[in-house]
């Protein structure tokens, strides 16, 4: 079977021994917790094409998160991955500015993840209140423009409508939304379906199929099937991208089932959407200049 390029829009790498990541010390995350590089991605991947990778921030410890990046672009002079680092800066800092100047001139940045998941579940809370709805935050963002940077959204489905407001105010600043807009069907869809339909009537929004698992556990692609459809109905075929979210997806399925059961839901497209799923549009959101 012949696949189409594949650029991996999601990856992380860590090492235990060079960087801290305090959420992997969780019990639940001991399946993952091992230090994860490019050498064992490649393996998990060699039936898949794939050709290039983006990298986002993996949870390091916030006072790592620039040696995080310097790491990475020493890592991608060795392996030639990952070709693009989406690097962290918290965004409501007192400093922000100043952070992200510097994480901006670093090599292959191309745009910034701040992790601020919120949910009313005080348990699903990584923050107290949801930072989409934040004055300091929406100007931390608003500054991405000027050294036209990209913002990775990792956040639940009731923060979709602060990010809606805060992509409204600053169209020049391209958003991806990660891992399916993390619906969780036991919280029904309606926050999620309202959310995702304002931004992707928005053409700067583009969304990843990626952290599948979240959806339902145990892992089932008929759980997400009409999930991922739906997200393709809504923002089209320019502006989906497939993804492992490796190694952290590993918690809820392997790589070949995860990537096994996005190629399943895909088969009815045309060869040349298809492309586009599995790598051109990477390619163009995240400008990494591939001839593909």
């Amino acid at each position: 079977m012949t696949r189409p390029p594949f650029i991996d829009a999601h990856l992380h790498l860590w090492d235990r021994d060079l960087l801290r990541y305090p959420w992997l010390d969780a019990p639940d995350n001991a399946p993952i917790a091992a230090s994860y590089s490019v050498a064992d991605h490649r393996a998990l991947t060699a039936a898949w094409n794939l050709v290039s990778a983006v990298h986002v921030e993996a949870g390091a410890h916030p006072d790592d998160g620039e040696r995080e990046t310097d790491w990475l672009n020493a890592v991608a002079d060795e392996h030639a991955l990952p070709n693009a680092i989406i690097a962290r800066v918290a965004l409501d800092a007192p400093d922000a500015a100043a952070i992200l100047e510097r994480q901006a001139a670093r090599p292959r940045v191309r745009g910034v993840r701040h992790l601020i998941n919120w949910h009313p579940d005080a348990d699903r809370q990584a923050y107290p209140r949801d930072l989409t709805m934040d004055s300091a935050w929406r100007r931390g963002f608003g500054m991405l423009a000027g050294h036209g940077l990209s913002y990775d959204f990792h956040g639940f489905p009731p923060q979709l409508a602060g990010l809606a407001e805060t992509a409204a105010l600053h169209p020049r600043v391209p958003v991806i939304i990660n891992h399916l807009g993390l619906p969780i069907l036991a919280d029904g869809l309606a926050q999620w379906r309202a959310g995702l339909t304002a931004l992707a009537a928005m053409p700067q929004v583009a969304i990843k199929l990626s952290g599948a698992g979240f959806v339902q556990s145990p892992f089932d692609p008929a759980a997400f099937a009409d999930i991922v459809h739906e997200v393709i109905a809504l923002f089209g075929t320019q502006r989906v991208m497939v993804a492992t979210n490796f190694p952290t997806d590993r918690l809820f399925a392997t790589l070949d089932e995860t990537l096994s059961a996005y190629e399943a839901l895909l088969v009815d497209l045309s060869d040349d959407d298809s492309a586009d799923l599995w790598g051109r549009n990477a390619n163009r959101i995240y400008r990494l200049d591939l001839k593909l």
